[in-house]
């Protein structure tokens, strides 16, 4: 009796096994047909994915000798793509984010090194010819724009993070930014929404990782991160949770879970590996599935996320040779339920100009729909207008349905506001005026750019006067002219006749 007492005391200092339904998902990778090949996919090293998918269509930020650009497919047009394909080539800097539109799936804005955002319309079918004039030119960065994010739930409200340490909130039904947030340090390095878009979760390089009501830019919870230096943040859906991505005190990357409403400590922290490479976190709200994908890495960890201890339920890991440079992700109304498809990666690899899907399916037998892996989730309707949310209403995302395949057609139609040059006020300051130099390239750019209005306001000047000139000799001619003379006599004799 009490040899089996010690064995079952033994028993049960052991982890409990977790049985998860999640536990055998595997990545697939598409067959060559279904690739993209022949993309000069961009050179630029800024830590961002440089790609942006939708059910409609894959965005890829190419390399290009002059200005910025990126290239749109259609998503059915898999295979070798024409070097000749049209792009969206209207920066002047390089492009360094791009995003959908999440209610208009033929928009997209993206920004760039020249400071400014842009708004583009995509026709039906892709583009036929390159397109250099956006719906929409958004100024008010005073350096180049770095992040740019769509709010969750409400239509018409884009954030952007520049390199000027703010974080600007545009109206795109005005065209104009309504809303800044100046509590940052340093350069912003990640921008996330929780489910509602009701918080903005912000990672920056002055180290600190901050939980941000955006309507009025009040920091509700800072956590300084001195043993764990946060890269990227992610909201944990409904969970009240935040996880983070970094480098620890010791040079490893490393995973770190926190409570959104007490930043004081995390809740857990976990190492991953001595890689050097920038770890991109994705959080699917449906399966409570975490991935982790590193740049330059070839391999894609995924963990299922609990609300109970160990919090993090390490599952599998996808595994190829080819290192990604980015990663987009399809929208759940763009998979394919069929094949219990539940995440899909579009992933970028540079040196074979390839970019590759990567379907993450949970194995069933069974050939119907599988309800338990495919909850209500996000659609392509607003819960909310812009003024709406502005005026302090939260709403969740209007839910869908997976089972027939979503196919609804939106009605929303996207109108950009006419917009007239003139000044941008935010909080009281113009964002364009009196922006000062901080670098000795800027200070030389600027002074450069004086010197050449300088020239050409000198220019326009001795031209006007050169044309007063030419209107007071003219004027001149005329008084003297004999014919108006002549007739200047004849109505004064007439006038004496009548008399």
């Amino acid at each position: 009796m009490i040899e089996g007492v010690g064995r079952f005391s033994h028993m049960s200092w052991r982890p409990t096994y977790r049985s998860s339904k999640f536990r055998n998902v595997y990545g697939k990778v598409a067959n060559r047909e279904h690739c993209f090949e022949g993309i000069p996919i961009t050179k630029n090293v800024h830590d961002n994915h440089f790609c942006a998918v939708n059910s409609k269509f894959l965005a890829i930020v190419t390399e290009s000798a002059g200005g910025g650009s990126f290239i749109v497919i259609p998503v059915t047009q898999s295979g070798r793509i024409d070097p000749h394909h049209p792009k969206v080539c209207g920066h002047q800097g390089n492009v360094l984010d791009i995003k959908w539109n999440p209610f208009h799936e033929n928009i997209i804005a993206s920004c760039s090194e020249d400071s400014s955002v842009r708004i583009w319309e995509i026709p039906d079918g892709g583009l036929r010819r390159n397109m250099t004039e956006a719906i929409l030119e958004l100024y008010g960065h005073s350096r180049r724009v770095g992040l740019i994010e769509w709010h969750p739930t409400c239509n018409g409200i884009l954030f952007s993070a520049g390199y000027d340490y703010k974080i600007l909130i545009w109206n795109l039904e005005i065209g104009e930014p309504v809303k800044m947030i100046d509590c940052h340090t340093d350069v912003i390095l990640c921008v996330s929404f929780n489910t509602e878009g009701s918080l903005l979760a912000t990672t920056c390089k002055d180290k600190k990782l901050r939980v941000i009501e955006p309507r009025s830019g009040q920091v509700l919870q800072e956590a300084n991160c001195k043993n764990h230096k946060v890269n990227r943040v992610v909201f944990l859906g409904n969970m009240k949770r935040l996880l983070t991505t970094g480098v620890s005190r010791w040079n490893t990357r490393q995973i770190a879970l926190w409570d959104q409403e007490d930043l004081s400590m995390p809740i857990i922290e976990e190492e991953i590996d001595g890689l050097s490479g920038l770890l991109f976190p994705f959080y699917d709200a449906d399966t409570h599935m975490l991935y982790l994908a590193g740049k330059g890495d070839g391999n894609i960890r995924y963990y299922e996320v609990t609300t109970e201890k160990p919090y993090l339920q390490y599952l599998m890991e996808f595994r190829s040779p080819a290192p990604q440079k980015g990663l987009g992700v399809m929208p759940k109304h763009g998979l394919d339920v069929g094949a219990c498809e539940v995440f899909r990666f579009y992933k970028l690899v540079t040196l074979k100009g390839l970019i590759e899907p990567i379907s993450m399916i949970v194995p069933r037998r069974s050939e119907t729909y599988q309800e338990d892996i495919y909850p209500m989730t996000p659609g392509t309707e607003p819960a909310l207008s812009a003024d709406e949310w502005l005026s302090g209403i939260n709403r969740g995302p209007v839910l869908i349905s997976l089972k027939e395949g979503y196919s609804r057609p939106n009605k929303l139609v996207f109108k950009a506001p006419v917009k007239e040059k003139k000044s941008v006020v935010v909080n009281g300051i113009d964002l364009l005026e009196n922006v000062p130099p901080r670098t000795e390239n800027e200070l030389l750019r600027m002074f450069f750019r004086q010197q050449d209005e300088l020239r050409r306001l000198k220019d326009e000047l001795s031209q006007k006067d050169i044309k007063i000139r030419q209107l007071e000799l003219e004027l001149n001619n005329l008084r003297n002219s004999p014919n108006i003379n002549n007739r200047n006599n004849n109505n004064n004799n007439d006038d004496d006749n009548s008399m």
